[in-house]
């Protein structure tokens, strides 16, 4: 099995199926972890709130995306350990999807589109979970 540290050691075509899954899209979740990606659905699932996913993302070597999906909920701590560790395309998808000119600009400039995309598809869950937060309706576990 291949360790990948960073997002940019994937093809974009796999980048492009994360952001899919991120989205909630079950079957492209499926064939990430079915097909040598697991770290990538686990991944999507702790965006996704997904505690058991956030725990083997740390017991199996990628502290560095179970950082980035605190970071991407706003924990200052764990944006600075991404920086501070030199994962900044990660740091930079975060602060793009903030709407933080300073990510968008570095993932732009280094001509990353496709993970740029990805940050937006990331707010895009981000801002739905907040809103579905917001309806008193709903249960919060």
């Amino acid at each position: 099995m291949t360790v990948r540290k960073d997002l940019s050691q994937y093809d974009v075509k796999i980048i492009v199926a994360f952001g899919e899954a991120v989205t909630g899209n079950y079957k492209i979740h499926k064939w990430l972890l079915d097909n040598g990606f697991p770290e990538l659905a686990a991944l999507a699932s702790s965006l996704q709130a997904d505690v058991q996913a956030f725990e083997w993302l740390l017991k199996n070597g990628y502290p560095q995306y179970a950082a980035f999906s605190n970071a991407v909920d706003d924990d200052k701590a764990a944006f600075v350990w991404l920086f501070k560790n030199r994962f900044f395309l990660l740091s930079s998808i975060v602060d793009a999807a903030w709407l933080r000119k300073s990510g968008i600009v570095w993932l732009k400039r280094n001509k990353l589109d496709p993970y740029l995309n990805l940050a937006m598809k990331i707010r895009q869950l981000k801002e739905e979970q907040h809103r579905d937060y917001g309806f008193y309706y709903k249960m919060h576990f």
